[in-house]
């Protein structure tokens, strides 16, 4: 243990770095200490040349290095932990660093990698049961067994629909529980907001979405229903929610926080969600759908286009479900559902932009996460490839985008209509066991291969050499002394 003189040190470099809430992350060599600092501005050099024992101070690549000296700094460092200062390995910090420098919205993006890397295991699970499951109860295929779809037992599909609807039904407990890990709140907390966003007693979003359901209605006009399926909604409640536990906490006496600081953010957490955030995104799909049916209705492939350009941006909001009144409408109207298509190339572009990453990189973690959601995205759910690789990188996306829109301008130029809904890429095939399975294959092949092919060569880096190296090598730590 750090003896006081250190532990006074210590408090002195915190008070002069803007707080433990200025700093990321620390670590040591052998004569420097090194943080990664929210906010350098914050940071009051002339205090800290007047630390005891502090030899002098620079900042580079990201890192505030305040120079104490060999044997030194290892105490200073001690100090600084047992005062609650996270503490990293020095590549590490490194790549802290490195994230720091970076733009707003790079950072804004790793965050948003940060929330959902860890669920996209339960959604690549998922999302292969939901493509398993909407293969073997189609009609197609059941008739090679000479069966329809009524002679499926029961039980089978309740074991089905457990497997296929739990992690997207409690998709917001997941989002809820991973964005309070990340923000910093309680993750229980954060389980149990989620559990009340998909709470039974609500109307569940979906039957809101497609007519099935009413929304409860408080105050006359301020309508509430459920967050099932809802990714964007649910991150926000997660950012919010974990911030305000965070307020509550300090303001509340140590001895009333078990008491006062959960009772008092869930209430005001769940009042936000349903009275505010939840009938904010019922307006903006209302919006969206009124949007989309305009985009579809435009000439030449041009709605084709747009649509397919922007549909898996729509998946990224959570909104996506409202989208199947367009079908529906549109299957009782003609018999036809011209959505379809557009949609399957853009989630084929999505997975093409996955498999450009997974064959490109060179980290294992990340072609583990990268070649199974391929394989999801192609058998209809982009959720893991969207949030577990092209959107955590962001080029990736962005490549998708624009190969989603190919695929959609030849399925608008073609034509092509779906006999059904709720399937797409391999298993969409389905839909097309007539003249147009040649052209359907045509616009999905195109969509994943633009996107693919754009993901190689311009959309992703592989981040394996190390990041930017200090003023000072820390082999033999020389150093010039700024005073």
């Amino acid at each position: 243990m750090a003896d006081k003189e250190y532990h006074k040190i210590a408090k002195a470099v915190l008070e002069a770095v803007g707080g433990k809430e200025n700093i990321i992350s620390m670590a040591h060599c052998a004569t420097r200490l090194r943080l990664v600092v929210k906010d350098r501005e914050k940071i009051n050099d002339e205090m800290v040349d007047q630390i005891d024992k502090a030899k002098g101070f620079f900042f580079t690549s990201g890192q505030y290095q305040i120079i104490f000296g060999t044997g030194i700094v290892n105490r200073v460092y001690e100090a600084m932990e047992e005062i609650g200062v996270d503490a990293t390995s020095k590549s590490e910090l490194k790549e802290q660093a490195s994230e720091q420098e970076g733009n707003r919205f790079k950072r804004i993006i790793r965050v948003f990698g940060d929330v959902f890397v860890p669920i996209i295991p339960a959604l690549v699970a998922t999302g292969l049961f939901m493509g398993l499951r909407g293969l073997i109860t189609q009609p197609q295929i059941l008739s090679w067994f000479n069966m329809a779809p009524e002679d499926i037992s029961q039980n089978f599909l309740t074991i089905t629909q457990i497997l296929t609807d739990t992690a997207f039904g409690f998709l917001p407990v997941l989002v809820c529980w991973s964005a309070f890990r990340v923000f910093g709140g309680s993750p229980l907390l954060g389980i149990v907001l989620g559990l009340m966003l998909v709470s039974p007693s609500l109307p569940t979003s979906w039957d809101v979405a497609q007519g099935t359901g009413d929304p409860l209605l408080f105050f006359g006009f301020i309508k509430v229903a459920g967050y099932q399926g809802s990714v964007l909604p649910a991150f926000i409640m997660g950012f919010l929610g974990a911030n305000i536990e965070k307020r509550i906490r300090r303001a509340v006496p140590p001895a009333l926080d078990l008491i006062v600081t959960p009772f008092v953010s869930l209430l005001i957490m769940i009042l936000l969600a349903l009275f505010i955030v939840g009938p904010i995104f019922h307006e903006v799909e209302l919006l969206m759908l009124k949007a989309v049916e305009v985009i579809l209705a435009l000439p030449f492939g041009i709605g084709g286009l747009l649509y397919g350009m922007i549909n898996q941006v729509i998946v990224v909001t959570g909104l996506h479900h409202a989208l199947n009144l367009i079908e529906i409408q549109m299957l009782a109207d003609t018999g036809w559902n011209a959505v379809n298509p557009i949609s399957s190339a853009s989630i084929c572009a999505q997975a093409g932009a996955a498999l450009a990453v997974a064959i490109k990189s060179k980290q294992t973690k990340i072609k583990a996460i990268a070649f199974p959601s391929t394989l999801s995205a192609l058998l209809g759910i982009t959720e893991p490839a969207i949030f577990g690789i092209n959107l955590r990188f962001g080029k990736p996306f962005v490549m998708g985008l624009i190969g989603g829109g190919a695929g959609g301008f030849l399925a608008s130029l073609f034509n092509l209509r779906g006999t059904g809904m709720s399937i797409t890429a391999i298993p969409g095939l389905l839909l097309y066991l007539n003249s147009q399975i040649v052209l359907y294959i045509v616009v999905c092949v195109v969509g994943f291969s633009v996107a693919f092919g754009l993901t190689y060569m311009f959309g992703y880096k592989d981040e394996t050499e190390e990041t930017k190296k200090s003023v000072v090598d820390d082999e033999n730590d020389s150093i010039t002394v700024v005073q």
